[in-house]
Parts: structure tokens; C-alpha cells; sequence
């Protein structure tokens, strides 16, 4: 089918009234339809393993699923079952469940690395959870954050560093520094600038590119002579890079990590985990000042707990994170030549660990390009494949391999020739796609 053929009616009208109701017309940013072609926002009926139909009645390949939180794929039985039995049970009591024990035990032996979990239902409430923990075990206030890494959490730490600040009293921004990945004197120099003043260091252990050798090593050491908390941000390596995340798979330990997204396979689960002397300042059991660190009615919800628990048991029995990795290649490899079999390997790209693959849109000059990402995702929805990244489930076969390298050929083929004319405009047919992170709307 061609782009001037593709059209999206039914979802045309359902972002009208997604809009008219909630502000940016979706939930997440990053689901909005300025992440994608104008008038093409698929809205979604529904999602089975690795495929989802719109309610125009299109049936994709789905990459990138529940922002890469489902990893398994869409209504997986094991995760499905393992939730309606707990619904039937009732949800959410007065007094703890003893799933809550039974979801602790799991995650505790899935991740050995950790000594104590509190769950909570996002990753920005655990992320933040373990920025309060930092401050209160150190008594410093200055966060220091990864800059090279994109997101960490909604709450004005963060939110208020980057360009969509506002609301955020500057005060607030100016206690949150930042140092860049894989480079461990920059670090230290940071350290020594704010000598006494950093809570600590968070970042994710890794994400497009693999930590350079003796990198997360360096990290750990730093943290402990200047006596700041270090902190691992697993919400995307936590199942995709290992089932014990990439503290497993590096054998670096932080002293606190957060893990979500794949932890729940699209329920709302998620994990603050570490060292016990610092978990249990925000217990009962200790002497010092108490610390609000997550307290959450609905963060222990039976079915979601559940989930989680069978979300674990599939990744150990089944290998998960080997398959993904292995689906990764396959797909990577097929891009690649696609991209390069049609002259344009040097400007579509793809890039980052296997499990994790994202991919980039070069203009003429080998600049990033938001017309020619726009070109590039409106040939991909045109033939059914559904890609914001390459990020892959478990649920893709080699059929849905094979069929989104043959889209990617066709597309890489438009892409040529809008390179020759050194203008993607008469391909793009309206706006370019947006970034999520800017000032004005």
C-alpha cells in the first residue's frame, strides 16, 4: 500500500477527542501523535503477542511495545492466567497480602544483588524514592544525574533540567547536576566541584552503547570515596539485559536500583531494591529520623504483583533475555543490509544492545533529521509495521523478522531518493515528527 493510500480515519477522529479531553491527547508523552507522521497516530483496539490493530482495522508488527514494557508480548497466557486468578481474590485489603511476601521472595532471588524491594506502580515514584533515600542517608542535597541518558522521572529533580521546566522553581533544577557517561575524571571532577554536597549518582548502567571496560567498576569506587549513594536506573536494562539486569550481567553492585517496565509485562508494577541499611530507613526498624520513602495505595495490588511474579518465572525457565537478544540480531542484521542494499546505510542506522535497538534518521550531511525520520516511519505504518524503535518482544517470530526488513527495504528506498533531492518534504505530506523534550508545544 502507498502513503497516499494509507489513511487513518476512525483514528483521525479518536485523537480528536482524545485531545478535547486529555491534555496532549495521550497519557505519556512519548505516545502522543507529534511522535508520529500527521494524520498517521494509529489508536489502538487491541494487542496480541507481538502484533496490535487500530481502529481503523490495520493489524501491525509492533516494536518498542508499552514503551518497552512488554516485552513478552501482548496478553501473554502465563501473565494473563497468573492476574485473573489473583482478580478473583480481591486486589487491594487494609493489611498486606501474602502475595506481597511471595512477590518480595521472588524478586529478591531473581535480582540476589538486592537485599530489601519496597513495589511501587511507576518508575518515576521509584527513582524518586531512592533520590529521597540518597539525601536522607547522606545528609547532602545535590543530585547528580546521567546526561547522556534521556529520562529518569516526572518529579521536579529531574523535569526541571530539562527544557520542559516550567512549573519547576528554578531552585529545585539548580540542586540536580549532571555528568556524561563513561567518563569517570569528569565524574570525579564533579564530585571534587561539590565536594560533601552530592546525595548521589544515578544513571542507567547502560543503554545504546555497552559501558566502556572498568567504567561501572570506576563508578562504584568513586561513589564510595567521595561517600555519595550510588543509584542504577534499571526501568529498560532490568530483564533485557539479563533477568538480574545489568548489575547481574556487569557484576557491578549499586547500593539502591529501580526496575519497571518489563518487571510487570504492561501491569503497573514497579521496584525500589538495595542494601538493607539504606531500605530500612524507610522501615520501622531503626532509631534515626523516619524517611517517606513510597507509601502508595495501590502499589502492592495483588494482580499486579502477580504478574510480576510470572513475568520473572517465564524470563528464568524460558530464556527470554537470550531470546531477545537473539531476535535483536536477526533484526538488526536484516536492517542493515536492507539499508545499505538501497544506498542509505550511512543515514538509517541502528544502534545499542540487541535487546534494546533504537535507530537513527541521518539527513545528506549525516545529521540527525526529524523530516527524514518522518519520511521513514510513514513508509514503515504504510507497510504494517509499527516502529518508534526496533525494540523487540519475545513474542516475534521469524516470519515478523523477515516482513519488517522487507518494509524497511521499501522505505530505505523512498529515503534515497529524498536524499537525492536533499529535500524529504514532498515525501513527508505535513509536519515533522517532534521531540518529546521542548519548550513550546
Amino acid at each position: 500500500m502507498s502513503t497516499e493510500e494509507f489513511d487513518l480515519p476512525r483514528s483521525r477522529r479518536a485523537n480528536e477527542r482524545l485531545h478535547a479531553m486529555v491534555p496532549g491527547g495521550a497519557h505519556t508523552y512519548a505516545k502522543g501523535d507529534d511522535q508520529y507522521p500527521e494524520n498517521l497516530a494509529p489508536v489502538i483496539s487491541h494487542g496480541r503477542g507481538a502484533h496490535v490493530w487500530d481502529v481503523d482495522g490495520n493489524r501491525y508488527i509492533e516494536y518498542g511495545s508499552g514503551l518497552r514494557s512488554v516485552s513478552l508480548g501482548h496478553a501473554h497466557p502465563r501473565v494473563t492466567e497468573a492476574v485473573r486468578r489473583e482478580i478473583d481474590r480481591g486486589s487491594n485489603f487494609v493489611r498486606p497480602s501474602i502475595v506481597e511476601v511471595e512477590a518480595a521472595e521472588r524478586f529478591l532471588a531473581t535480582v540476589p544483588t538486592a537485599e530489601m524491594v519496597k513495589f511501587a506502580k511507576n518508575g518515576s515514584d521509584a527513582t524518586t524514592a531512592a533520590v529521597r533515600l540518597a539525601r536522607a542517608a547522606t545528609g547532602r542535597p545535590r543530585v547528580a544525574v546521567c546526561a547522556d541518558h534521556p529520562f529518569f522521572s516526572v518529579d521536579d529533580w529531574f523535569i526541571g533540567t530539562t527544557p520542559m521546566s516550567a512549573g519547576v522553581p528554578a531552585q529545585t533544577g539548580e540542586l540536580t547536576v549532571a555528568f556524561p557517561y563513561g567518563d569517570l575524571a569528569a565524574t570525579e571532577e564533579l564530585l571534587t566541584r561539590y565536594r560533601d554536597e552530592v546525595a548521589c549518582l544515578i544513571l542507567e548502567p547502560a543503554t545504546h552503547a555497552e559501558p566502556p571496560p572498568g567504567y561501572l567498576a570506576g563508578l562504584r569506587e568513586l561513589a564510595d570515596r567521595h561517600g555519595c549513594v550510588l543509584v542504577f536506573d534499571e526501568m529498560i536494562t532490568g530483564f533485557r539485559w539479563s533477568e538480574a539486569g545489568a548489575q547481574g550481567l556487569y557484576g557491578v553492585v549499586p547500593d539502591l536500583s529501580t526496575f519497571g517496565k518489563a518487571l510487570g509485562n504492561g501491569f503497573a508494577v514497579s521496584a525500589l531494591a538495595g542494601r538493607r541499611d539504606l531500605m530500612e530507613r524507610g522501615g520501622l526498624r531503626h532509631s534515626g529520623d523516619r524517611v517517606f520513602l513510597l507509601s502508595t495505595t495501590h502499589g502492592a495490588e495483588t494482580h499486579a504483583l502477580a504478574a510480576a511474579m510470572a513475568v520473572q518465572t517465564t524470563y528464568t525457565e524460558e530464556g527470554v533475555s537470550a531470546r531477545l537478544h537473539a531476535l535483536g540480531e536477526r533484526l538488526a542484521a536484516g536492517v542493515r543490509d536492507a539499508a545499505a542494499s538501497m544506498g542509505v546505510g550511512d543515514h538509517v542506522v541502528v544502534r545499542g544492545r540487541a535487546s534494546n535497538l533504537v535507530f537513527a534518521t541521518l539527513d545528506e550531511n549525516g545529521q540527525p533529521s526529524q523530516p527524514y525520520r518522518t519520511l521513514f516511519l510513514r513508509r514503515l505504518l504504510a507497510g504494517g509495521v509499527l516502529a518508534p524503535s526496533f525494540v523487540v518482544s519475545s513474542a516475534l517470530g521469524d516470519d515478523d523478522i523477515d516482513r519488517t526488513v522487507d518494509v524497511v527495504a521499501e522505505a530505505c528506498a523512498v529515503y534515497r531518493k529524498a536524499l537525492d533531492a536533499a529535500d524529504p518534504t514532498p515525501w513527508m505530506a505535513g509536519r515533522a515528527v517532534k521531540p518529546v523534550f521542548r519548550r513550546l508545544a
